[in-house]
C-alpha cells in the first residue's frame, strides 16, 4: 500500500557538478543507475558543495536520498503544478494610444 499513500526513501550515489566561469553557472546533480524523478519525489543531496569560486569548475561523488511520493501525493502535486503555471501568466487590457 506504500505506492497509494506511502513515501519510500532509496539512498542513491550522484555526481555534482558546479560550474561559475564566463562561460556557464550551472550546477547539476546526476544519479546514478538512471533513477528517474517523478513529480512530488523529493532529493537530497548530502554534503554537497554550495558554491565554487569564479573561474572554477567542480566535479564531486556524493550520496543523495530520494524520497518517492505516494499515487496521491505525486496526483496532487500534478494538479497543483497546473494551478501554480497559471499564476506566472499575466494579462493586461490597456489602452494604447502610442507605443
Amino acid at each position: 500500500m506504500h505506492w497509494l499513500g506511502g513515501r519510500r526513501r532509496i539512498e542513491v550515489p550522484c555526481t555534482v557538478e558546479i560550474e561559475q566561469t564566463a562561460e556557464s553557472l550551472h550546477a547539476h546533480v546526476t544519479l546514478d543507475g538512471g533513477l528517474l524523478i517523478a513529480p512530488g519525489d523529493e532529493v537530497t543531496v548530502h554534503d554537497a558543495p554550495t558554491s565554487v569560486p569564479y573561474g572554477d569548475r567542480i566535479v564531486v561523488r556524493r550520496t543523495a536520498t530520494v524520497v518517492r511520493a505516494g499515487a496521491v501525493e505525486r496526483l496532487w502535486t500534478r494538479i497543483a503544478g497546473h494551478f501554480e503555471l497559471t499564476e506566472l501568466y499575466e494579462v493586461s487590457f490597456s489602452e494604447r494610444t502610442r507605443l
